[in-house]
């Protein structure tokens, strides 16, 4: 059997008041709190000037990460408030 969740009108409507850091802040607890389950990739594809993805990869593996992997790490240090 299914569990349904219910909310009240008082909890709807302070989830709507949240800011997205806070918002943000509640799906990492969330997670967390559910165990770390693996998340879904999703391929995307956007355009980077070409000296600049040169210098990063050039960086990446001087310091023996592969890139795209470091890329990621910045993305969830800035989604976290980082840099």
């Amino acid at each position: 059997m299914k569990v349904v969740q219910r909310f009240t009108n008082e909890h709807l409507e302070h989830g709507k008041s949240l800011t997205p850091d806070q918002v943000l802040r509640f799906l990492d607890d969330f997670r967390r709190l559910h165990g770390n389950r693996p998340s879904v990739s999703k391929l995307i594809s956007m355009k980077v000037p070409e000296d600049l993805l040169d210098a990063f990869k050039t960086r990446a593996k001087i310091v023996g990460i592969p890139y795209q992997t470091q890329i990621k790490k910045l993305m969830k240090a800035w989604v976290n408030g980082g840099g």
